[in-house]
């Protein structure tokens, strides 16, 4: 008699389904009914599918990850927290939580480490004697503003001290939680110091909860960019990730962001390394089981056949029919609406590294 597995359901309020073992993992586990479960068994199993949040502190010994690739607008990236809580089921930053030793699934997004020392080790590499400065992006990884910084403040004790110190910067973010810091970005905005880009890839409601659950609502990401926007911070739109068959809104997520104060634009196409395929492939099983072969079929095309390809100046936009679809409807909607015009970049010569020698009252 075989094995029945337990079909895979989808967790309230996260983004993957499952605990899903590492790369670097000896043993691999897949859930099955024994047939030993009590009708009590089967309740606890769904109360225990309740997670909890979980933060645990670090002491970085980098504050900036720098990068010399051809595809990325910025040379350093500064990342408060590894792990997201938005839960993002295409996070490309998944894999990172394997380096852990913890599950690029349910883990990357319950169980958050927080630099407690970020600003402090900040301080010390802008004010190295051969740091030349150059506009830092914060949030590249995972979100800044995510649940956690409300309370723990970590991204507003670095933005503080790149106000004090008038260090160019950008923020790539879906919170709402930007705006609490306007009183340094406005001021810092009025000097060519700072941008901010708001990610939205859809703005159908029903769909960002399946796939961000705990990032802000579409409507409230648009009313941000308002917000920053007539403020006097200039504001941008991520429409990433792109994804086949899933979110086909683009033309009106442009439109919106646009009405809303957004001036520039950019999108990526779906990124599916390491772990995040099978992450994803789980996900298209519990939400959309029907078309998801059809959905790894179309990304496989923009991917050279498989489901990633890192390959520098494709893995962002993908290559094919496809991915020349998707680039087209971008640069006739983004022309049409007038994104994309002003190329004003920020300003690095403000730099007072002086500044910093007061960062000690941050804390």
């Amino acid at each position: 008699m075989g094995e029945a597995h337990i079909p895979i359901e989808a967790v309230k309020g996260r983004g993957a389904a499952t605990h899903l073992a590492h790369r670097f993992s000896v043993d691999a586990r897949e859930a099955f009914a024994d047939g030993w479960e009590t009708l009590e068994g089967e309740q606890a199993a769904k109360e225990g599918r309740r997670l909890v949040t979980e933060v645990t502190f670090e002491d970085c010994r980098s504050a900036l990850s720098h990068s010399d690739s051809p595809d990325l607008y910025f040379m350093a990236g500064l990342n408060p927290y590894r792990g997201c809580e938005h839960g993002c089921i295409y996070c490309f930053a998944r894999p990172t939580h394997s380096y852990l030793n913890l599950s690029p699934g349910l883990d990357f997004e319950t169980r958050i480490v927080a630099k407690r020392n970020l600003a402090e080790q900040l301080g010390r590499e802008l004010g190295a004697p051969k740091y030349v400065p150059h506009a830092i992006a914060l949030g590249t990884a995972t979100d800044g503003y995510q649940p956690i910084e409300r309370e723990l403040r970590l991204t507003r004790r670095a933005v503080e001290l790149l106000h004090r110190c008038h260090h160019p910067f950008s923020i790539v973010t879906k919170s709402s939680g930007v705006e609490r810091d306007l009183d340094l970005l406005a001021p810092m905005a009025a000097q060519r110091l700072t941008t901010v880009v708001v990610s939205l890839c859809t703005l159908n409601g029903e769909l960002a909860r399946k796939l961000e659950p705990r990032a802000a609502s579409p409507q409230r990401r648009l009313r941000t960019i308002q917000t920053l926007a007539e403020a006097g911070v200039p504001v941008g739109v991520s429409l990433a990730p792109q994804i086949p068959f899933i979110n086909d809104d683009m033309e009106q997520v442009l439109e919106a962001a646009w009405q809303s104060g957004a001036r520039r634009a950019f999108y990526t196409v779906v990124r599916l390394p390491w772990e995040v395929a099978p992450l994803f492939r789980e996900w298209l099983e519990v939400h959309h089981p029907q078309r998801a072969a059809r959905v790894m079929a179309r990304i496989a095309d923009m991917r050279g056949g498989k489901d990633y390809d890192a390959t520098f100046g494709q893995r962002m936009t993908g290559t094919g029919p496809w991915a020349q679809l998707i680039h087209q409807r971008f640069e006739k909607a983004c022309a049409r609406l007038g994104f994309n015009r002003e190329r004003d970049g920020l300003d690095a010569t403000r730099f007072r590294p002086a500044a910093l020698a007061g960062q000690a009252d941050l804390f």
